[in-house]
């Protein structure tokens, strides 16, 4: 029994390094598992020609796709609150020997009631000469609120249209075979979702009542002392210059009465005098006659 024991062990130890020579040999031969889940969605390959056939792109996924120039070409992806998305877009445009003049392109954003969107940052319109290959798009959005006033057109978490179109070019330059490449980012998420513009970092009016908040507030000027400011105030001053403003005006009007009125008891000098008599009679009918 004891024989039978120690042949077994002495197969068992002889067996180990053949075992791990195996070993390494089959764990290499097993595949990784981040291998197959790596990797972004394939970009999109067609794009939509209205806002109901618009291709929806997956988050992270871009958009290679063929177009006609001339043609409207529509995307949609999703943007949740807080997030800033942000819109790329590099338009190759057909050989400068197949076009006749400047081709303009532009892009706009859409909300899911087709609002049309404010860019904040990027280049919404370009113009390529007829030498110029490829015209480079973009558009920054405002970040996405939780909630808004129903007239106030702020972006809203939901889905999102990008509309792509030709906004002049040639006649004959319009059905040339161009590309277009998009690619969709955003930034941010529902944690650090604030209102447009920031948040308020003190109080736009001190609060009520007393404290340190109070203390901060700034002190009101004092105004400025000359030697006539005691004169016009005080609980007395519209009582002196009532009395001043009254006894002015009594000596104003007795002022005015003496100097206006007629004198009385005397005549001026030569006011009613009787004319100068002279002694030689006067022509008349009884002259010489006596009578008196």
């Amino acid at each position: 029994m004891r024989t039978t024991f120690l042949r077994t062990a002495a197969a068992a130890l002889a067996l180990l390094p053949a075992l791990a020579l195996t070993a390494p040999a089959a764990s290499a031969a097993s595949p990784s598992p981040s291998a197959s889940a790596s990797g972004r969605p394939a970009p999109a390959n067609k794009a939509g020609t209205s806002f109901l056939t618009a291709v929806n792109l997956a988050p992270g996924q871009d958009a290679a796709v063929p177009v006609s120039t001339g043609d409207y070409l529509y995307w949609a992806f999703g943007a949740a609150e807080g997030q800033t998305a942000k819109v790329d877009l590099t338009v190759t445009l057909a050989p400068p020997a197949d076009r006749h003049g400047p081709q303009s392109w532009s892009v706009e954003v859409f909300d899911g009631l087709r609002r049309r969107q404010a860019c904040t940052d990027g280049t919404q319109n370009a113009t390529a000469d007829q030498s110029t290959a490829s015209l480079v798009l973009s558009c920054t959005l405002r970040e996405v609120r939780s909630w808004a006033e129903p007239w106030s057109g702020d972006p809203l978490p939901g889905s999102y249209y990008v509309r792509l179109s030709v906004a002049d070019a040639p006649q004959p330059d319009l059905g040339l075979a161009a590309s277009v490449q998009l690619h969709v980012t955003a930034k941010g998420d529902a944690d650090n979702a604030q209102p447009e513009g920031g948040e308020l970092k003190a109080p736009l009016v001190p609060p009520a009542g007393g404290g340190a908040a109070t203390a901060k507030a700034a002190a009101p000027e004092e105004p400025e002392e000359h030697w006539y400011t005691g004169w016009f105030s005080g609980w007395n001053s519209r009582w002196f210059w009532t009395l001043a403003g009254g006894a002015l005006a009594a000596l104003a009007g007795v002022a005015g009465y003496t100097l206006t009125r007629h004198p009385r008891g005397r005549r001026p000098s030569g006011y009613g005098a009787v004319p100068p008599q002279s002694g030689a009679p006067q022509p008349g009918p009884y002259a010489g006659s006596g009578r008196p």
